[in-house]
């Protein structure tokens, strides 16, 4: 019996962390913000449940009362990850990332393998052009 609660506890773990490695592979390898953030946050949050749910049945195992700090990630992790993605898919859907042309410059930069260039803000330039006012005379 305490070999199986073992290999079910080192099964938990791996599946835990390959679901993590999983995550932080496709927040690397993926192209687009959307696909980015789908990728860490329901991957990671199944990893990292795993692992800690793991630590929970471990705790257990041993006879010991689980710990408090490892039952409320569990439970902060299940609802900050989930709203956390959320809000940041709003955001970028008001910000309407997907929809905005390229910067000037940009395809030199990704053939020459360089950071796309800096947009120009309209307020330093219309700061520059603006008449000055008369309001003091």
């Amino acid at each position: 019996m305490i070999t199986f609660i073992q290999i079910v506890l080192s099964i938990l773990l791996l599946f835990g962390c390959f679901f993590i490695l999983v995550g932080a592979l496709g927040l690397v390898k993926l192209s687009t913000f959307f696909k980015r953030l789908h990728a860490p946050t329901k991957a990671s949050t199944l990893g990292v449940g795993c692992v800690l749910v793991g630590s929970v049945c471990y705790h257990i195992f041993l006879g010991e009362d689980p710990q408090p700090r490892e039952l409320l990630i569990t439970v902060f992790l299940f609802i900050t990850a989930p709203i956390s993605a959320h809000m940041m898919a709003k955001a970028a859907l008001s910000l309407l990332m997907e929809t905005r042309p390229e910067l000037p410059g940009h395809k030199t930069a990704k053939e020459e393998q360089l950071p796309p260039p800096e947009p120009r803000r309209e307020d330093e330039t219309d700061d520059a052009k603006a008449p000055v006012s008369r309001d003091s005379q």
